[in-house]
């Protein structure tokens, strides 16, 4: 096991545990973080991290499932959405630039903390927004599959922003990602660049980590808090992302 390999498991181990707290998969995060490490994004980061992306979104998902906190039929249909439209975004990342494909994920996020650490004016139970969840979903998803990210991490401020309360968006989250990183996964797979051994290392450490993510957010994280900690994550990772862009290559 070399000190690299040591350093991208540890790092994963973060972000799964911080990941499954915010009811996402890891790819979001990972990106950034494993583009810092591996030199080609199409055809080493993203492979990789849809695949954890799904596996750890599962796991964090059951995490919810535990406390009740995932609403099956929303999160199904948004699965069905997401997993038809994430393989659009995956073709169009084997044609574009990489610069591009930055770019974009720059944009993405900056606007999304914006939206988070804005005030949301509050909604009555009930009264979520899910046919407008729905129709974004599809943007949504193919914008995600372009990235390599999966839906989850543009999905969720996306479903507390039309009025979802936030531990029940994280449980629908993670379930509706599920399906569409694997799917996003699919045009990758012909000239995908994997490290077997380290891969299902990965996978181990990242289902492990985002499962207990899930049940400490379902036990102990108040609301607002969570949505605090997800806009908080997007600024840190930018901001890494970044640094390792400027100063490091």
């Amino acid at each position: 096991m070399t000190t690299l390999n040591l350093w991208l498991i540890a790092g994963l181990a973060v972000l799964s545990l911080l990941s499954g707290m915010l009811g996402l998969g890891v790819a979001f995060a990972a990106l950034p973080f494993f583009s810092f490490f591996m030199t080609d994004i199409v055809h080493q980061v993203q492979p990789l991290t849809l695949l954890l992306n799904g596996v750890t979104a599962l796991f964090s998902a059951f995490g919810f499932a535990r406390s009740g906190l995932i609403d099956w039929k929303k999160a199904i249909l948004l699965g069905i959405v997401t997993t038809v439209s994430a393989p659009l975004g995956s073709w169009l990342a084997q044609l574009i630039p990489q610069i591009v494909i930055l770019v974009i994920y720059f944009a993405s996020v900056i606007f999304l903390a914006f939206n988070l650490f804005r005030p949301i004016q509050k909604r009555e139970e009930g009264q979520e927004n899910f046919k407008l969840a729905l129709i974004l979903a599809i943007p949504i998803s193919v914008l995600a599959g372009f990235l390599g990210v999966g839906p989850g991490f543009l999905l969720l401020p996306t479903l507390i922003l039309v009025g979802f309360e936030p531990k029940r968006a994280a449980g629908i989250n993670a379930f509706a990602v599920t399906p569409p990183s694997f799917s996003a996964l699919i045009p990758h797979l012909k000239t995908a660049v994997w490290d077997p051994t380290l891969t299902l290392i990965l996978l181990v450490v990242g289902a492990g980590l985002s499962f207990v993510g899930a049940r400490i957010t379902s036990s102990f994280v108040p609301n607002q808090r969570l949505k605090q900690m997800f806009g908080s994550v997007i600024v840190v990772m930018t901001a890494y992302k970044l640094f390792s862009l400027l100063f490091i290559r």
